[in-house]
């Protein structure tokens, strides 16, 4: 029998985790499925243009659904494994989830406003009814979840149902949410490879190998800086304030100094993708905004976190 406090609450918390897990292992599954694509767009297939394969519009988006079928996938089976059986860990974990929901969920909004309210002729009604569900997307719902984990009724439950403290919850909140982001960013790193390994560098974009390794390089810089932060080494500090300030500095100046047209140009697309896409409502401050404000929310949250990488912090991992 359950014997936690609040115990109404404590079976809801069970019935999201079984819903979540479910939900996880429903999207997991997506990705096998959704490599049948490739075949349709592939030659003899129904979708099939000319120019479809690696370096194409068509299928770096194919390739990027299915890793992000993937991430959520996992994360969603985690998370909700850890609801279900009442685990202490999945508190700072979501926590940590829904602040990084805060990171890259600013430029999905503010860009997705931008691109209608600069379309032809926006009707007033479709702006009023898409509003409330741009807040509630973001910010309203992550702010109602961080202040439902955090508050004492959700602690005293975990704690009463899993009494032994877990290393996650040694790990102060800012932090790990740097974490979540650093492991989000060496998955989106990938993706640029798939579009001819493009890479802003200050004013310019570079192509192909030199694009590549410069990303592999940056890659490997983010995943050195994530085990520097999960032992809360200063160093790691220093370099993640370093890293990710140049990096935002150099996407958004990139960004900003270009055009979609300019960009797609460079990109080597099939013709079919080409044409439709230099047709897109998207300026390069869009892009600017879209692909930069995430890095400098990232970057305050490092400078933020500054107090946390201490001596006395790293002794009490």
């Amino acid at each position: 029998m359950d014997t936690t406090p609040h115990r109404v609450t404590s079976w809801i918390m069970r019935l999201v985790g079984a819903i979540v897990l479910l939900a996880g292992v429903g999207i997991l599954a997506l990705g096998p499925a959704e490599m049948v694509v490739f075949y349709l767009f592939s030659e003899g297939g129904r979708f099939y243009y000319e120019g479809f394969g690696f370096g194409s519009f068509m299928f770096g988006n194919i390739a990027s659904q299915i890793m992000g079928y993937y991430a959520i996938g996992l994360t969603l089976i985690i998370a909700g494994y850890g609801h279900l059986w009442l685990r202490r860990w999945v508190r700072p974990l979501t926590l940590a989830l829904t602040g990084a929901w805060l990171v890259v969920g600013a430029p999905i909004t503010i860009v997705f406003m931008l691109v209608f309210l600069t379309s032809k002729d926006p009707a007033v009604t479709d702006a009023l009814l898409m509003l409330p569900v741009l807040a509630l997307m973001y910010p309203v719902i992550p702010a109602l979840l961080v202040w439902f984990y955090r508050s004492q009724r959700v602690r005293t439950i975990f704690e009463a149902r899993d009494p032994q403290s877990h290393a996650l919850e040694k790990i102060p909140l800012p932090v790990l949410a740097l974490i979540v982001l650093c492991l989000f960013y060496i998955v989106a790193l990938h993706v640029p490879i798939l579009f001819n390994g493009i890479f802003p560098v200050f004013g310019v974009f570079v192509y192909e190998f030199e694009g590549i390794l410069l990303i592999d390089i940056a890659i490997l810089g983010v995943g050195a800086l994530l085990w520097g932060l999960l032992r809360l080494q200063t160093w790691a500090w220093w370099g993640s304030l370093a890293f990710f300030g140049l990096l935002a500095v150099s996407t958004i100046v990139t960004f900003a100094r270009s055009s979609l047209p300019e960009i797609v140009g460079q990109m080597r697309f099939a013709p079919a993708e080409a044409d439709v896409l230099q047709n897109v409502s998207l300026q390069g401050m869009h892009l600017a905004v879209f692909f930069g404000l995430p890095l400098l929310i990232t970057w305050g949250l490092i400078a933020y976190s500054k107090r946390y990488f201490s001596r006395e912090r790293r002794l009490a991992l």
